[in-house]
């Protein structure tokens, strides 16, 4: 079968779409990347995978991968390569209800997998979108509305099945092929292609959920407040606060989740957040999880919010940090700043256990800029924040140069990512260019 590509591996004969075909518009770009790659190739099997690998590999393509969802960070996309789109892989099954172990494809979105565990009891934390991908989140880390109860989603991660850039097909687990387990949990992106997880899922049904809308003085000291209500909270409330400036005030909208059907669990786990401030709206009720990452946030994937976007983690919300995150959300043209609630059980694995080793700070700060000149807006607004911070999670990081990779990957972890990804790929055809 001939292309533009050159001869086409019979494995992909149907599979891979070129910019003449009229599937193009949908599955060229991120939610937040419109990309131009020479071609989208998708894999039924893991088969299917080897052979675009090979593709790549004859026709000197860089890989970019995609697991079906959101793709904030952009590098789900490229222009002039070869976009490995997985979404046909998207199967959820439930292997073992005693132990609670699941097998999640990696095309899979989070609100199809809530909507199939559900019916079983059962829920992995997992972003806060249900357009997320599984790939993306258990290769890179996974902060979800559960996160300090359950941990990150790779934190339950027993078993993952990888196409290695050679083609190789393998199950890697803590007794077989451990390094790449290891890798693949936090730093999957530069060693294999994902194609599934086995994940260790939790007990729930039903949770607490409550919307909240405080003002926000110029010192930051509601976001102190806040802080300190998460440092002694219970595991089971997990929040997410998003800043909103206009004129001279900022309000902070706050989303909690409290990993509970209990409603004395609930109340006494979100009432201290109704002292943080001046509270202007709040509402609460009792939801299904499911409710959280509905399957209504599905939708094509195609440009629609371009953005860029950069996050920093902090332990402590110093006086000097808060004032500097009011700055940067007032800051003259629109940059969105957004904190989650880390602690509880993402604090629980050794730093070294996985390849995110941000197991002691406290909160995830996110900072989105948007067109026309999201690139330089960005960095004028993050500037005053990034003293602040330390390290930073993969998933919200649109840049890719080395930088932004010793900022994930700090110190000893970072010298060990980089030792796995080139045994595993040492030609660096999965690695983002910069």
């Amino acid at each position: 079968m001939k292309s533009a590509l050159g001869t086409l591996p019979a494995a992909l004969a149907g599979k891979v779409v070129t910019p003449d075909d009229r599937r193009y518009p949908l599955l060229r770009s991120t939610y937040t990347t419109v990309g131009s790659p020479a071609a989208v190739v998708r894999p039924q099997s893991p088969g299917d995978i080897a052979a675009a690998l090979r593709l790549a590999r004859e026709t000197g393509l860089r890989v970019a991968v995609r697991s079906g969802g959101h793709g904030l960070s952009g590098s789900g996309t490229n222009d002039g390569g070869l976009v490995t789109d997985l979404g046909a892989l998207h199967q959820v099954e439930v292997l073992d209800r005693a132990s609670r172990l699941v097998r999640v494809e990696a095309g899979a979105r989070w609100a199809r997998v809530a909507q199939a565990l559900a019916p079983h009891g059962l829920a992995i934390s997992s972003g806060d979108h249900g357009n997320v991908g599984v790939g993306g989140i258990a290769t890179g880390g996974g902060v979800g509305w559960l996160v300090r109860r359950y941990g990150l989603t790779i934190d339950h991660v027993r078993a993952v099945e990888v196409v290695l850039p050679d083609g190789t097909f393998v199950r890697a687990d803590a007794a077989i092929e451990p390094e790449l387990w290891w890798v693949m949990r936090g730093a999957g992106a530069g060693a294999g292609i994902a194609v599934a997880f086995e994940i260790e899922a939790m007990e729930l049904g039903d949770v607490g959920y409550a919307q909240l809308a405080a003002a926000v003085d110029p010192a930051g000291e509601t976001l102190r407040r806040w802080a300190e209500v998460m440092e002694r909270a219970p595991r089971e409330l997990s929040t997410a606060v998003t800043l909103a400036s206009r004129g001279t005030g900022t309000t902070a909208f706050i989303t909690a989740v409290v990993a509970s059907d209990s409603p004395a669990v609930i109340r006494d786990a979100v009432e201290p957040l109704l002292g943080i401030g001046d509270v202007t709206a709040q509402e609460a009720h009792v939801a299904p999880y499911t409710a959280l990452v509905p399957a209504q946030h599905l939708h094509a994937n195609t440009g629609r919010m371009p953005s860029s976007t950069t996050n920093g983690l902090l332990t402590g919300m110093t006086p000097d940090a808060a004032r500097a995150l009011v700055t940067a959300s007032a800051a003259p043209d629109p940059v969105l700043i957004q904190l989650r609630s880390l602690g509880g059980a993402s604090h629980d694995p050794d730093p070294s256990a996985t390849a995110f080793a941000h197991r002691h700070q406290n909160t995830l700060v996110i900072a989105s800029a948007f067109p026309p000149n999201q690139r330089s807006t960005l960095h004028a607004a993050w500037a005053p924040v990034a003293p602040h911070t330390e390290g930073a999670y993969v998933n919200f990081e649109s840049a890719r140069d080395e930088a932004a990779f010793a900022r994930a990957y700090p110190g000893p972890t970072g010298t060990r990512v980089a030792g796995l990804w080139n045994r595993y790929d040492p030609d660096g055809i999965l690695r983002p260019a910069p």
